[in-house]
């Protein structure tokens, strides 16, 4: 069974950055992507950036384009996601999860398909 782990949540001025991680128990053939997706409070959850642990390549969610940027480390089984100038609009809760091979990384995320693996998730806040 996979595990995974988010850290490096934290609260952070507007205009800010992080860098979540992703920590997982290992890659396997049958989740060749993983996903960081978010919930805000009173909000539908959002998938906000995926990467495939194969060829490396990235999606991206409009809201987050030019500012996050998504990175894997394969050796180390760790994804990482770089958020830069961060809005308020940012504050959520922020978890990854492995995703499937059935369905391209942006389509499994809005609807959850094939994404049975997730972490506890780390909190952003962004705040002044």
């Amino acid at each position: 069974q996979l595990q995974l782990a988010e850290s490096g949540g934290n609260l952070v001025q507007p205009g800010g950055s992080l860098r979540l991680s992703c920590a997982a128990s290992g890659f396997t053939l049958d989740y060749p992507a993983i996903g960081w997706l978010r919930q805000a409070p009173g909000k539908e959850r959002e998938g906000v950036s995926c990467i495939s642990l194969n060829d490396g390549s990235t999606y991206y969610a409009d809201s987050v384009k030019g500012r996050f940027t998504i990175s894997r480390d394969n050796a180390k089984n760790t994804v990482y996601l770089q958020m830069n100038s961060l809005k308020s609009e940012d504050t959520a809760v922020y978890y990854c999860a492995a995703v499937g091979k059935h369905y391209p990384c942006a389509v499994a995320m809005s609807g959850g398909y094939d994404m049975p693996y997730w972490g506890k998730g780390t909190l952003v806040t962004v705040s002044s």
